[in-house]
């Protein structure tokens, strides 16, 4: 049997060559009655979800859309997501996955380096969504959702006369309503048998690239199958009709595709859809739905602590919380599971590790066994090595080095971008593909990883990753500016937010105007998550040896103040 670098053993498992639609169909054909998802207090049973898998599936097929073409899902947590996504799974197309919160300019850089023609978004993002199509380079239609076609009848009309009025003129020709488009799919159509191909790409999930490129990770079937199998055994809690996720993690997020929904779906669970987070709307979920199982990024728990509607629920029916997209700090996991404990909830707090090019989580830690800092065992089939960075040469137990993955569920690489694939994805002496992860850690002699620092410049802000570079490269374009540099700043409620030094040119009026236009442009070309919170003018920036700013200083100087 195949080991880790210490003496834990693998368990394997068996991974079926289908497709992600194929593993719904199955959970769908078991258990046709049950909920499959949920939006606000409207249930969709497991028949009727694949009934309109394959309505949509149709029209995708009947408007020309075929194997190997991506279509841009550009959405909340919806059930016209949800449908969209394993629709195009179904007929063998990519799911493009775009946070709806991406800029302007982000959002024709995803147009263009997927190649897609169609693009689902909500009413509410149509009017960006259609200005950035000025810079795409080939033609695309626009779908466009509205929220009130999913709500139940008695909140149908309040939303609309809240919110939905405002976008009633949406779409305009020659884009078209999704409900229209639906329609489409109403005339019997022969649709392809669905076709597994580990090596096809199945959805295009992004990260932030360290330039001002995108980077598109291209994961298979099999990569989102596995993962989904792999945690199912991990979390060692069964996914079983009757038990509901809360599923508030968005789908374009690969630890919401992956963990919160994908996982649930094939095993027969219910996925509660949250489309936006506030902390007034997850105490309501958490007190009305009861969910079995929560996941989520440090600040939504670090919320938790301070949800007065929470007071005096009893949280027994929780069998799961699961913590990931940041690290989960000592104090605060004490903090939370003192909470859960305080709430008559028999659990604590799991922390998990992974990053996109895996999916998700690929780490996670044990049931009934932690260990302080710890980001747990690897997944099932999944090896983690600790390596001197950037080689293959393996570090015994305690010393710190780059962590490194092997397992199933790895991405096949970069959309178009074979250079930065093959700085990520290495062949070593063994003959495996490993990927390099850009993170330091630490295993112990019982095969327990600690992440202990990032290789690469990034900021996590709400669980999202931010490159410092990105934003550098528009401030820098102002003629207005000598050189900047963004780092992130600690943050009780984001973990870290974003901040901006600038130095101006020589003759350049530093102030607010100056801020104005710095913010206007980066709002043209970086997602509202990611600006800047706060921008400092300085005279100088402290410099390294080689002249290069030296933004840890700055760091430490930040952590000085907040201290």
């Amino acid at each position: 049997m195949e080991t880790s670098l210490q003496h834990r053993p693998i368990i394997h498992l068996d991974y079926p060559e289908k497709t992600m639609f194929q593993l719904v169909e199955r959970a769908a054909r078991q258990y046709p009655n049950e909920p499959a998802y949920e939006f606000y207090d409207r249930k969709t049973s497991y028949s009727r979800f694949l009934r309109r898998i394959e309505r949509a599936a149709r029209a995708f097929w009947s408007s020309g859309v075929r194997m190997g073409d991506a279509v841009t899902i550009c959405m909340p947590n919806t059930p016209q997501a949800l449908d969209c996504f394993y629709a195009l799974n179904r007929i063998g197309a990519i799911a493009n996955m775009v946070h709806p919160l991406s800029a302007q300019a982000e959002i024709a850089d995803y147009l263009n380096i997927s190649e897609s023609r169609i693009i689902l978004t909500v009413d509410l993002f149509y009017e960006k969504v259609e200005a950035a199509l000025k810079a795409v380079r080939h033609p695309v239609t626009i779908l466009t959702c509205r929220m009130q076609d999913e709500l139940p009848f008695y909140l149908a009309p309040i939303y609309l006369l809240r919110k939905g009025k405002d976008y009633l003129r949406f779409p305009q020709p020659p884009h078209m309503l999704w409900s229209a488009f639906l329609k489409r799919g109403d005339a019997p159509a022969a649709l392809p048998e669905p076709s597994f191909d580990p090596h096809r790409t199945a959805v295009i999930l992004y990260s932030g690239g360290t330039t001002s490129l995108p980077k598109g990770i291209c994961l298979s079937d099999l990569a989102f199958n596995a993962c989904a199998l792999q945690a199912r055994e991990a979390i060692d809690e069964e996914f079983r009709t009757g038990l509901k996720m809360l599923s508030c993690m968005p789908l374009f997020h690969g630890f919401g595709l992956g963990i919160n929904l994908h996982t649930v779906l094939i095993h027969g669970a219910c996925c509660v859809l949250m489309p936006t987070f506030t902390s007034k709307s997850y105490a309501s979920m958490l007190r009305r739905k009861k969910p079995n199982f929560i996941a989520g990024v440090p600040t939504i728990f670090e919320a938790l602590l301070h949800m007065p509607q929470l007071d005096g629920l009893d949280m027994s029916f929780l069998l799961g919380m699961f913590c990931g997209g940041d690290s989960l700090s000592t104090p605060l996991k004490h903090k939370i599971d003192a909470f859960l404990k305080e709430h008559g909830a028999t659990i604590q707090v799991r922390e998990g590790y992974g990053l996109t090019e895996c999916v998700t989580a690929s780490c996670l830690t044990p049931k009934n066994e932690y260990r302080e800092g710890s980001i747990g065992l690897p997944f099932p089939d999944t090896v983690y090595r600790i390596v001197r960075p950037g080689t293959a040469e393996l570090l015994p137990p305690g010393q710190e080095g780059e962590i490194i993955i092997k397992g199933p569920s790895l991405m096949l690489g970069y959309l178009k971008q074979p250079e930065e694939t093959a700085k990520t994805l290495r062949r070593l002496p063994d003959g495996d593909l490993w990927l390099y992860t850009g993170d330091l850690g630490v295993m112990d002699a019982d095969g327990f990883v600690y992440f202990r620092q990032r290789l690469k410049r990034l900021i996590v802000t709400n669980g999202y990753n931010v490159y410092p570079a990105q934003l550098e490269n528009v401030i820098d374009g102002f003629p207005e500016v000598a050189y900047s540099c963004v780092i992130g700043v600690k943050d009780p409620r984001r973990m870290q937010r974003v901040k901006a030094f600038i130095v101006p040119a020589e003759g350049a009026q530093p102030g607010e105007a100056l801020k104005t236009r710095i913010m206007d442009q980066l709002s043209l070309r970086i997602a509202k998550y990611a600006l800047p919170r706060e921008i400092e003018f300085r005279t100088e920036l402290p410099k390294t040896l080689v002249g290069k700013v030296a933004y840890r200083l700055l760091e430490e100087e930040e952590a000085r103040k907040s201290a």
